[in-house]
């Protein structure tokens, strides 16, 4: 299979793509348009990019909105308390029905690697037994990362080392944490030495929810930061949320940023959630409730985006559309200069890859897995002005899935 006329971020001109079963065979500049055989993907000269990805997601919890009741105040903590009733009455078939429906909404949007959060705070671990078998029934569809998720703290939470030790060895991928509500900063501290040593030393990565809070004394991400740099393990280490850093008073935060860059850690930011969630014990003005997404990667940092949450306790919408977090996220961050437009698909692509440390398993160079999608515009900036769409999804060679943008007649 060819696909031809492709532009490549990046690159000039025109390119085409030879695949070769299931990887990149070449990448071959064009003089000039080409006209499709009935083996060629025609790109009709707009962009062909890396698939994209979701970085931070809870496919456990997706769909649940109102089940049994609606998070009334909006606010994370109650979104927190309305989860642990939904997990009362949760099942094996129930998390693996509502996942895979979730899955294929990410599908479809054009996503093809996906890092989900997993509560493990569960004595039967009900939700991380049934994503072990998701994970391995939707290959086709999407490689997923597991994270074993304690939303409901490690020390706070009886017998929470135990789980967490058992879900890695029952096959989780990454080891996940929530210092910020263990009952004390104490435990809180104790909290990230334990998963840091854990991941450690069972060879997993690690993506902690870190300073989800509106408090500025919410600090735990220095120390994150710091066991990343001491242990060398910066480069596999994800700060996810990371909202305190908005209210966090700028001379606290430049020193800070020192050591996040010697880190080296990655982060996440799901702003659509973080500006629901956050600002809730605020009048006016209220805060925005986002992390520096700006400022991080403006001082060479990385950070993504991710949506977080679809249809559950701490976010009633979304349907799987990342790009729709990106224009939001574009928004709320204050990232419509032009330099941030140019390049803006890196939030929700390369940038994500690196931070699930996807290396060579990712991007379009010759060798690499022939996972790729044709978008609908010819540049970044295009594809968030056009709210444009993936319109073809190509997955170990093959076509996954085709969309037909809708049509406007004009009538006068």
């Amino acid at each position: 299979m060819n696909i031809i006329n492709a532009r490549l971020r990046g690159k000039p001109g025109l390119h085409r793509i030879r695949l070769d079963a299931e990887r990149i065979a070449a990448i071959e500049p064009q003089a000039e348009v080409l006209a499709a055989s009935t083996d060629d993907l025609d790109a009709k000269q707009n962009l062909v990019v890396a698939p994209f990805v979701e970085p931070h997601i809870h496919l456990d919890a997706t769909l649940t909105a109102g089940e049994p009741k609606w998070n009334m105040s909006g606010t994370l903590f109650e979104g927190i308390e309305r989860w642990a009733e939904r997990k009362e009455i949760t099942t094996h078939e129930d998390i693996k029905h509502r996942a895979r429906k979730t899955i294929d909404m990410l599908a479809d949007h054009g996503i093809q690697h996906v890092r989900t959060h997993v509560d493990v705070t569960d004595p039967k671990l009900t939700a991380l037994k049934a994503m072990v078998e998701v994970r391995d029934e939707v290959r086709h569809l999407i490689d997923l990362q597991i994270v074993a998720f304690p939303q409901e703290g490690i020390e706070s939470y009886a017998n929470g080392r135990a789980l967490m030790e058992q879900a890695v060895a029952l096959g989780a991928d990454v080891v996940g944490g929530i210092p910020h509500f263990e009952n004390t900063r104490d435990q809180g501290v104790s909290s990230v030495k334990f998963l840091m040593e854990l991941a450690e030393r069972t060879g997993c990565l690690v993506d902690v929810h870190c300073d989800e809070t509106d408090d500025p004394q919410s600090r735990f991400l220095e120390v994150l930061a710091e066991e990343a740099r001491v242990r060398g393990m910066g480069a596999r280490v994800t700060a996810s949320h990371t909202t305190a850093m908005g209210s966090y008073d700028n001379a606290y935060c430049y020193k800070l940023f020192r050591l996040l860059k010697l880190s080296g850690i990655n982060f996440v930011s799901c702003p659509t959630e973080s500006i629901h969630l956050q600002g809730r014990f605020d009048s006016y003005p209220k805060r925005r409730g986002v992390t520096r997404v700006a400022e991080i990667d403006r001082a060479g940092m990385n950070v993504c985006l991710g949506q977080d949450s679809i249809v559950d306790p701490w976010y009633p919408l979304g349907n799987g559309n990342i790009l729709r977090v990106l224009e939001a996220g574009l928004h709320i961050c204050h990232m419509l200069g032009y330099e941030d437009l140019q390049r803006c698909l890196d939030l929700i692509t390369d940038n994500s890859a690196r931070t699930l440390n996807l290396g060579e398993r990712y991007g379009i160079e010759v060798g690499r897995p022939a996972n790729l999608l044709l978008l609908s515009a010819p540049d970044d900036y295009e594809m968030v002005r056009s709210q444009g769409h993936a319109l073809v999804s190509v997955r170990h060679g093959k076509v996954l899935m085709r969309r037909t943008p809708s049509q406007v007649e004009r009538l006068a």
